[in-house]
């Protein structure tokens, strides 16, 4: 572990692919080791802006990320970017599309992108993403980008783990602003209507205003920030230094006035329980009693002759009572 973080450290872009393949591993045998990793690498970790972006499916997340990092790459910046790709129930497979429709990216020596299938985590948020953002991060990325699913739940989990939040918005499709929730909204630091381009010209200047004025009305995430809508063509590269200069200034901003560091602070404590939730529940299915009960009374559920909420009481007493 100490080679391979060695080599993570020093820009080696196989080390890097293998260290997240580590951290990402479901298997019981690769925990140590990636922790073992992690520690090391730590020392190198957490002077990046971390970038979490997210819309709907069809809002151009993948353009807009790719247009974003070589135009970063290209300034002299280093950047990594994290996928989340769903993952089917039946199979556990993934597309893993994303690096496809980042080809130009793809193809730069100072970019880095990770598909990673979703699991079966809240929200569709892999569960190693933290960890694989301090890979990255070690590697010499000064910039992270991760792309949510795009399907509710993942908005507040990546929202969870970056400095900066970026909502994209599809102009065009109807009352589009009916269809984003409030929440999703003040979750937001910059919101982004793309595609502003071609025919959709008119609409995404009318969204634009729309959006606007809604933000207007809502908390923002950090207080005495407002909420930027901004116009924006991933595709024809258009906007684009408009958009970096609004999430590099709030960043700046957080960063000068102590927000950032209690942001990042807390968002270690949410970190820690996370980890605690999933390893109790790993604990519980592992337990031969408990998931003997388990099997038992899920058919009792299923069928309706038992109360969840009292059969899930019987699971987690039967696996306290280990004794």
């Amino acid at each position: 572990m100490t080679d391979l973080a060695t080599a993570v450290i020093a820009g080696d872009r196989p080390a890097l692919a293998r260290a997240i393949t580590l951290v990402e591993s479901t298997h019981d045998a690769d925990r140590d080791l990636a922790l073992a990793l992690i520690q090391r690498l730590m020392p190198a970790s957490g002077g990046a802006l971390r970038v979490g972006v997210s819309g709907a499916p069809g809002s151009g997340k993948s353009t807009m990320i790719e247009a974003l990092g070589v135009a970063l790459v290209d300034a002299g910046r280093r950047v990594g970017v994290l996928t989340i790709d769903p993952t089917s129930a039946r199979s556990g497979g993934s597309v893993l599309g994303d690096k496809t429709r980042m080809e130009e990216l793809s193809r730069r020596d100072d970019a880095y992108i990770r598909p990673s299938p979703s699991g079966r985590t809240l929200g569709g948020v892999a569960r190693r993403t933290r960890e694989a953002m301090l890979v990255v991060e070690a590697w010499g990325a000064d910039v992270v980008l991760i792309e949510t699913v795009g399907v509710g739940q993942s908005e507040i989990a990546v929202a969870g783990m970056v400095d900066q939040f970026l909502l994209l918005i599809s102009p065009g499709g109807g009352d589009e602003l009916q269809g984003i929730k409030r929440g999703v909204m003040e979750l937001a630091d910059v919101i982004v209507v793309n595609k502003h381009d071609g025919e959709l010209h008119a609409a995404a200047e009318q969204s634009r205003a729309e959006y606007a004025a809604a933000a207007h009305l809502m908390r923002p995430r950090h207080e005495g920030l407002s909420t930027p809508v901004l116009l924006a063509s991933a595709l024809k590269r258009i906007g684009l230094n408009e958009v970096w200069d609004a999430i590099e200034g709030r960043h700046g901003f957080l960063a000068a006035d102590g927000r950032l560091a209690r942001l990042r602070s807390a968002q270690a404590s949410d970190w820690l329980w996370s980890e605690v939730r999933e390893g109790l529940l790993a604990e519980v299915e592992a337990d031969p009693k408990a998931s003997a009960i388990a099997k038992l009374r899920e058919a009792h559920v299923a069928d309706g002759t038992a109360f969840p909420p009292r059969v899930a009481r019987e699971i987690v007493e039967a696996f306290l009572d280990r004794k």
